[in-house]
């Protein structure tokens, strides 16, 4: 038997990269108060890597949660840049609806299809959030008509046709429900998020399930799995088993429970299936792994992960000023941190070569690789890397390559040479449409 948790909403943002969900999520978490402190914060709060904070991009999936008249909103805000691909993947099996953003200027690009594809597939309700409203160069109804044809093209259900429209300006904090009436605060975009995003489904009757989807590390609590509990209750010290994704089972125990509550994690000593929740006590514990009951354990199917599309050598340092930055610099060191990394980095791949000193590693694009490099240089790893190399496929006797879809906004007056310079490229036109 099904049924509903009516105290909680488990949502993720998803959009085109710079579309505005991060600073969405800092409206709502101001408006709403989950920190004393939370004016002083200033911008881009769960931007938290320096890395996200240079490049302005979100790089990894954060969890924070807020309370609206009385309903705990637990809000995941996801990467957009297609390169990151994978955290949207693993977080949309987390959460039963999505608040899907689309510039009000530039309308639904690339990774909005991508994000939608993915979200639509798992059967999620799906808010349309219109932002950045209050630009002078918005089209809100073309862009409107635009995000429908998309639902359209990628098969989405009549139900997850009739989609509400919220507009929103993140950078004011304002939402409406009538673009011709600027609102005047965020309220209207949490009440439709109470109003039309289903709670979340528990099975009265099925053992405890939980897929574990991300990881978290703390210093006493040592390894954590995230992941939402599908059914029972979990409560501290309960005997659990780790499944494997290999169907191994592992006994153990839930050592700690750590729910989100605003930007923090909270310590309780239960949990009611629907809930988001991170588990302490199994220190080898990965992505696509499931939490279960030692007397039924049932596996839940693993996250699909689109596979990577460039890869790229990684060797130890051997240029005559090795050892001259670095703190680490041997194989050894190589090969733990990247294998490290592959624990919570769902869509990179690593494996070893005829060469001890030398690794192949595969990720979803060129930034996916260079944000890895940088994060390693500035913990003190020494390495060197080949450029980057295309990865083909063979599927029933044909050579298979990836592609990118480029989008352009040029002026008319030059429109000809570059469409010139784009086709010297290999690359086809699809589409030609005037700005208006």
């Amino acid at each position: 038997m099904t049924m509903r948790r009516t105290d909680i909403r488990n949502i993720a943002i998803i959009a085109h990269v710079d579309h505005g969900k991060t600073t969405l999520v800092d409206a709502i978490l101001k408006q709403t108060h989950v920190h004393r402190n939370i004016e002083s914060m200033g911008e881009r709060i769960l931007d938290s890597m320096d890395q996200e904070r240079e490049r302005g991009i979100t790089i990894k999936a954060k969890n924070a949660s807020v309370v609206y008249k009385g309903v705990k909103i637990n809000i995941v805000d996801t990467p957009g840049h297609a390169d990151f691909g994978g955290e949207v993947e693993r977080t949309l099996r987390m959460v039963d609806g999505v608040l899907l953003l689309v510039d009000a200027k530039e309308g639904p690009m690339p990774q909005t299809t991508f994000v939608l594809r993915k979200a639509l597939g798992l059967g999620h309700k799906a808010i349309v959030v219109i932002n950045k409203i209050d630009r002078p160069d918005a089209q809100i109804e073309d862009i409107v008509n635009r995000t429908f044809d998309l639902f359209g093209h990628l098969g989405a259900s009549d139900d997850q046709l009739d989609f509400p429209i919220v507009y929103t300006s993140a950078l004011q904090g304002t939402a409406s429900l009538d673009p011709e009436k600027p609102g005047a605060d965020i309220t209207p975009l949490l009440d439709t998020i109470l109003g039309k995003i289903p709670p979340p489904a528990i099975g009265q009757d099925r053992p405890l399930q939980l897929l574990v989807l991300a990881l978290a590390h703390d210093p006493y609590k040592g390894k954590m799995g995230i992941g939402k509990l599908l059914s029972s209750t979990l409560t501290k010290r309960q005997a659990l088993v780790r499944i494997k994704t290999d169907g191994t089972l592992i006994p153990g125990k839930a050592t700690d429970l750590l729910v989100f509550e605003g930007l923090e994690r909270k310590e309780v000593d239960q949990v009611e299936a629907g809930e988001i929740v991170a588990v302490a006590g199994f220190p080898e514990i990965m992505i696509g792994e499931t939490l279960a009951d030692p007397e039924q354990p049932v596996p839940l199917p693993p996250v699909a992960i689109d596979e990577p599309t460039v890869q790229m050598t990684f060797s130890v340092n051997t240029s005559p000023f090795a050892g001259r930055e670095g703190k680490y610099v041997t194989s050894r060191h190589l090969r733990e941190r990247l294998y490290k990394e592959l624990e919570t980095n769902v869509a990179l791949r690593a494996e070893e070569t005829d060469s001890t000193d030398q690794f192949l590693v595969a990720g979803r694009g060129e930034l996916h690789l260079a944000v890895l490099i940088e994060a390693m240089r500035r913990e003190g790893y020494e390495l060197q890397v080949s450029q980057p190399k295309v990865i083909l496929r063979e599927a029933d006797g044909v050579t298979l390559e990836p592609y990118e879809e480029l989008t352009i906004e040029v002026p008319v007056e030059f429109q000809g040479p570059v469409i010139e310079e784009v086709g010297a490229t290999c690359s086809s036109s699809t589409t030609s449409r005037p700005a208006g």
